[in-house]
């Protein structure tokens, strides 16, 4: 079997293939703060005030408006704290960051696990060997009512990484290398495992980069395997000592994908598609008005420490604007003891509350027309984060460099 087999047919308490709708049982169900106020209502008119069906295993994430921009997204956050209240849910408040990366430093995260929300990127769970899907109203609001959800069991395509990446090569590079040759179609409907040498060499940080960009291959879910040094951030975590997940050796994938990167220079998607990717030497010299270091992709302490590293001592480019946002409270107390912000602030950058950020509309920092951006995110589709602005995705690497030159600039230029 594959992952993803592997795990429904546990979730489901009977062997599973490829094809099969089943009804499998559910570890955690996740409503954020964008969604989650339609969840409430909805779970409200279906089921009234019926208590959910495990309140260890529900939980609120705020990590897109916050705090909040309006009056409309002020009344929205109160009724999931009023809702949470009322239920004995857990509730990851405004102080937090984004939901994903909040839940996995708690210990609600797991091998084996099969967890659903409100959030297009949970599948980036699959960098802990757990199920994560992104579910719409209806399914999250009978998810927490049941407990248990209807599944299409996907097939499984291999994606295997090979070599050794170079000083200015990071795993964003790696995925966008893959997603230009998949392209934003080429895991439609299916389970990805991310295998091979240079992926097991990648920590936790890494690893979530490279999952976190599946649903920008349409894929259901990606895995990669834990290795020891992810046991033992888990097991530091988790309420009780929990078991790895790999595929059997025997596995049977609808394809396999197979990549050096020996050779591989710093890589940029361009507009306006994550699959539009580019050798960043290709681009260089576009000029830029803003840059972004955070999101569910790259707002990691390893992310903020490749940026710290070449930013430390050198001026943002008059006329750029950085925003360096990190992914949770957690993580930017790492970077406060690191002293990352001091290095931070010197450049000339803007540091705001961990969260999601520059993903999409709706947080300071929307560009506009005719604006470019630099973004470690995951989308840079048109309209996104502002009508008429062009946005561009690389590493944290590539972000910080083009910061301290105002235009697009490798990490391996002589700055």
């Amino acid at each position: 079997m594959t992952i993803i087999e592997k795990i429904f047919s546990r979730g489901a308490g009977k062997d599973v293939k490829p094809g099969d709708y089943i009804w499998a049982n559910l570890s955690l169900v996740v409503m954020r703060d964008f969604g989650g106020p339609n969840v409430v209502q909805e779970y409200r008119e279906h089921f009234d005030e019926h208590p959910v069906f495990d309140k260890r295993r529900v939980a609120v994430t705020f990590d897109l408006h916050i705090p909040p921009r309006n009056e409309v997204v002020a009344r929205n956050q109160r009724m999931l704290r009023e809702f949470a209240t009322q239920q004995e849910i857990t509730l990851f408040d405004v102080n937090t960051g984004v939901g994903q990366h909040v839940l996995l430093e708690n210990g609600f995260v797991k091998p084996w696990d099969i967890i659903v929300g409100t959030d297009s990127h949970m599948n980036l769970l699959g960098a802990m060997g757990a199920a994560g899907f992104g579910m719409g109203t209806t399914d999250i609001a009978g998810a927490m009512y049941k407990g248990k959800l209807w599944f299409h069991v996907p097939e499984t395509m291999k994606i295997v990484v090979r070599g050794k990446i170079g000083n200015s090569v990071t795993a964003k590079d790696v995925i966008l290398y893959i997603l230009k040759h998949v392209t934003t179609s080429g895991g439609l409907n299916r389970a990805i495992e991310f295998c091979g040498e240079t992926v097991e060499r990648m920590n936790l940080a890494e690893r979530i980069t490279l999952t976190s960009m599946v649903t920008e291959m349409s894929g259901d879910i990606g895995f990669i395997e834990p290795d020891e040094g992810v046991m033992a951030f888990i097991n530091s975590r988790a309420r009780n000592r929990v078991e790895p997940i790999k595929a059997d050796t025997d596995a049977l994938y609808t394809k396999v994908y197979e990549f050096s990167v020996d050779n591989l220079r710093p890589q940029i998607a361009c507009p306006h598609s994550p699959d539009n990717v580019k050798d960043v030497d290709e681009v260089a010299g576009t000029k830029v008005d803003q840059v972004f270091i955070g999101s569910c992709t790259n707002g990691r302490f390893e992310d903020l420490k490749i940026a710290a590293e070449i930013l430390d001592g050198n001026k943002v480019k008059d006329g750029v604007r950085l925003i360096i946002v990190p992914a949770t409270m957690e993580v930017a107390r790492q970077a406060l003891e690191a002293g990352f912000y001091e290095i931070f602030l010197a450049s000339g950058a803007v540091v705001t509350n961990p969260g999601c950020a520059l993903c999409t509309t709706g947080h300071p920092g929307i560009m506009a027309p005719g604006e470019v951006m630099v973004s470690t995110s995951n989308r840079n589709f048109v309209g996104k984060l502002g009508k008429g602005a062009e946005v561009y995705l690389v590493s944290p690497s590539t972000a910080a460099a083009t910061a301290l030159t105002g235009e697009i600039t490798s990490p391996d230029t002589e700055l």
